[in-house]
């Protein structure tokens, strides 16, 4: 991000917390961290679809990287997990939890807040219904508001702050202009390509009774098997085609079908790649329906927007079916199920695109950090123009990073934690 203008988060800058946040299983070196709190495991899940993928990557031409996190992304392999001994290594346990008794913390349950209170433009409290009860909790040094990418920029706009023109028009008292919230909105689309799968190493397994009653007593007495592992495990980074000057695509293996969002089982063995551009360049926003804090904001991802994107994922399209192809594959793989292999021109790949596309849960960028107009807070995470109030989560990312967005956050977190304490 130093190319915003912002030189304290440059990539020298920025990986002491990416360092600092993992105790990586492989160990200590120059990209990896191993005295942090949060588990960080090499996958060890050992389906032999995972093993004939990353073999059938190497036939296409890719070539094999044992750590994507570190001094190269490029290339294909498992991806790290946050599992440890079988269970989700969350933020909650590894960092909340162990600070749960200290005594100037207190966490509130059923709780929700409604609008953060300004004496002028500073700052001092909020206005927060806990278990029906509206109460005021005011601050005594700064506020943090860590909302995320969709309910940050609407408290501030609920607040009083953003765009004056939409906030007059929902009725809500302007505390300060500021036209950048809830622009910039950013997320990785994914396209799936669907292959039925001959042998029985899928997760459709699972779907039948006595197979998912047994996976579920053995990860309850010994934390292994099925359940113990997230099956999003194997993947890479590649060149959606030789023009592309870096790795603009990431490629996640799944040994079944999702549906829905996985909310309907498949009704028969398969595997499906993900695919999904790294730098997508169509930009979305959220609005406010009213000025009421419990009615949902409008959400405008503008997916595909950009015809760039359109392309890339096309590209994606083909090098994901010349992985699939490959020999190591042969006797695992039967017909092309999506976008299938009737599917060929510009025009039929695009229709399958914008019909089946699905989002990775990647929201960002609707609080964007900056110099320019539309920044909404600056290299310190201070809201421009505010007095003590700060925002710390995904939606102050400039640019949507070329992975997933766990780390990246805790990345920001544990810098805000710096930037709070050296004030």
């Amino acid at each position: 991000w130093e190319n915003f203008g912002l030189k304290s988060w440059s990539y020298q800058k920025i990986l002491p917390y990416f360092k600092k946040i993992e105790n990586w299983s492989g160990g200590e070196n120059q990209y990896r961290g191993s005295f942090g709190p949060l588990p960080i495991n090499q996958s060890k899940n050992d389906n032999p679809l995972f093993k004939a993928f990353l073999n059938a990557a190497s036939e296409a031409g890719h070539v094999n990287n044992p750590d994507m996190n570190g001094e190269y992304q490029e290339g294909f392999g498992m991806f790290d997990t946050t599992i440890h001994n079988g269970e989700r290594a969350s933020t909650t346990k590894y960092y909340l939890n162990p600070a749960k008794k200290r005594k100037n913390l207190s966490i509130f349950s059923n709780s929700f807040v409604e609008k953060i209170i300004f004496d002028g433009k500073k700052a001092i409290g909020i206005e927060v219904k806990i278990k029906n009860k509206i109460e005021k909790i005011y601050a005594e040094k700064e506020l943090i508001l860590s909302g995320g990418s969709i309910n940050s920029p609407q408290l501030l706009m609920l607040s009083g702050i953003g765009d004056a023109a939409h906030l007059k028009e929902k009725g809500i008292k302007i505390i300060h202009d500021l036209k950048g919230v809830g622009k910039n909105l950013q997320d990785h689309l994914e396209t799936y390509i669907m292959q039925e799968c001959k042998t029985s190493d899928t997760l459709y397994t699972y779907t039948k009774l006595i197979p998912k009653v047994l996976a579920g007593i053995q990860w309850f007495l010994s934390k292994s098997g099925p359940c113990s592992q997230s099956y999003l495990e194997a993947g890479g980074f590649a060149k959606s085609s030789p023009e592309r000057e870096i790795a603009n695509v990431q490629f996640h293996f799944f040994p079944s079908f999702v549906i829905d969002h996985g909310l309907v089982n498949p009704s028969s063995h398969g595997y499906q790649l993900h695919a999904s551009p790294n730098h997508p360049k169509s930009r979305g926003l959220i609005t406010l329906n009213s000025s009421d804090p419990y009615d949902y904001p409008k959400i405008l991802f503008n997916y595909l927007e950009h015809e760039d994107d359109l392309k890339q994922t096309r590209e994606c399209i083909h090098v994901a079916r010349k992985i699939l192809s490959q020999a190591s594959l042969t006797k695992h793989s039967g017909n092309e199920i999506g976008p299938g292999s009737d599917k060929q021109s510009d025009d039929e790949l695009n229709e399958y695109i914008r019909s089946n596309a699905e989002t990775a849960y990647h929201p960002c960028g609707t609080c964007k950090m900056g110099v320019d107009d539309m920044a909404v807070v600056d290299e310190n995470l201070k809201v421009k123009g505010i007095q003590n109030l700060r925002v710390v989560d995904a939606s102050v990312m400039p640019e949507i990073p070329s992975a997933n967005l766990n780390a990246p956050t805790l990345m920001i977190a544990e810098k805000a934690s710096d930037l709070i304490l050296n004030n």
